[in-house]
């Protein structure tokens, strides 16, 4: 089973997020963050990126900072991205647990059938 925290919004969609490490994250550190529209963070990782970019080109020994940095992205991605979301008005609803994101879909609107008129739009 796995977690995922629902977020909403008036008039908009519910938005599932899965707790737990991001594989997208680390592989694709800030991108993954302006992907998932969470732009502040997203710019603050790059800015980071690109200081130690800088350095490791200087001293090659920083470059596990580099490597530590991804991997911190990784772990804090998805909170991250819902930190994003509540800066765009989302608001933490419910913690659900299921097998996958549609099973967790599903229990949500099981639990609140007001909120299928959302996603039909």
């Amino acid at each position: 089973m796995r977690l995922y925290t629902v977020h909403l919004a008036p008039g908009r969609a519910p938005v599932l997020v899965r707790e737990g490490f991001s594989v997208g994250a680390l592989v694709f550190g800030p991108l993954w963050l302006f992907f998932h529209r969470a732009w502040i963070a997203g710019w603050l990782a790059l800015a980071l990126n690109l200081a130690l970019a800088a350095a490791i080109a200087r001293n090659s020994a920083i470059g596990t900072a580099s490597l530590a940095e991804f991997w911190l992205l990784g772990l804090l991605g998805r909170d991250l991205y819902r930190w994003g979301l509540a800066r765009r008005g989302y608001a933490l609803s419910h913690v659900l647990a299921a097998r996958d994101k549609e099973a967790a879909l599903a229990r949500l609107l099981a639990a609140r059938p007001d909120l299928a008129a959302t996603l039909a739009r």
